[in-house]
């Protein structure tokens, strides 16, 4: 079986929620740490050298493992811990055991974090498509983060696991999920989940229940949510789209821009420099792919 196409997400646009999970546990400091956290995870997204993150970020893997064994029920603790180990196991864990390892501690923070504050998500990990998406109704706008972190290491969770059958079968219920986001989060949207949500949509092609033009609506609101400066959401427009659907002339234009653009864009340098890298590698294996 062919691995799931999800690992691209990882290099680019699976970074952002970074700032998202220090920034949360400055409120779990004291008032005065609260300036330290915040430039402490706009330093990790401005970041131009990925491997500085990949050698300093365990050290906050264990502080929020500290974080988590203090609060063991606190959602925002457990969600913060979810994040930061779905992110660094999607991103820098290059073997696959080890990014096994922490995508599934990922999960299951997550899938606590919701559990402890919404009791029908509880059952989720023995639900059919069915029962999952009958309890996302309960699911107002107060735990839309909650359910983003859900999703967000239940896609980098299946990114790991992707020799697995199962990972395919869940593929139609974190769709699901992010549409209720979608729908319950308003102008607080996060803009990422417009790239995940094309990505979804164009891991199978047409024939076999793929849609590429929603796709390209999703890739393009990615995009234009960030006013270009996300490079990332532009590989995977290029990849997920152009490449299903061998549109070679929009495929190169895109990643001809993204290794042209300046990566320095705040809060999205590190993500940039994983996009540039994807970017060359795409266009030099093009002529074999078209």
């Amino acid at each position: 079986m062919s691995k799931i196409r999800l690992s691209p997400i990882v290099r680019s646009f699976l970074l952002l929620p970074v700032i998202a999970i220090l920034g949360g546990c400055a409120s779990l400091l004291s008032s005065a740490a609260t300036g330290l956290a915040d430039n402490l995870s706009l330093a990790i997204l401005n970041q131009d050298d990925p491997e500085t993150v990949r050698a300093g970020a365990p050290s906050y893997l264990l502080l929020l493992d500290s974080f988590v064994e203090g609060s063991p029920d606190d959602p925002d603790i457990l969600a913060a811990a979810a994040t930061l180990y779905a992110t660094y196991g999607a991103v820098f864990a290059d073997e696959e055991i080890r990014a096994s390892r922490l995508t599934t501690r990922a999960r299951r923070y997550a899938l606590k974090a919701m559990c402890e504050s919404y009791s029908r998500a509880c059952g989720w990990p023995d639900a059919n498509y069915d029962e999952f998406v009958a309890t996302l109704d309960g699911i107002g706008p107060k735990k839309a983060e909650y359910l983003y972190t859900y999703g967000f290491a239940s896609l980098a969770f299946l990114r790991a696991h992707s020799s697995d059958w199962n990972s395919l079968a869940e593929l139609p219920q974190i769709e699901a999920l992010f549409n209720h986001y979608l729908n319950i989060s308003g102008d607080a949207v996060n803009s990422s989940v417009y790239t995940y949500m094309g990505i979804l949509l164009t891991l199978r092609p047409p024939a076999l229940g793929g849609e590429p033009e929603r796709a390209r609506e999703y890739f393009e609101k990615a995009i234009s949510l960030t006013d270009g400066q996300d490079l990332g959401a532009k590989v995977e427009f290029a990849r997920g789209y152009a490449r299903l659907l061998y549109e070679r002339e929009l495929h190169d234009r895109l990643l001809n821009e993204v290794v042209a653009a300046d990566p320095y864009q705040d809060g999205y340098t590190l993500s940039n420099v994983l996009a540039q890298q994807d970017a060359a590698s795409l266009l030099a294996e093009a002529d074999d792919y078209f």
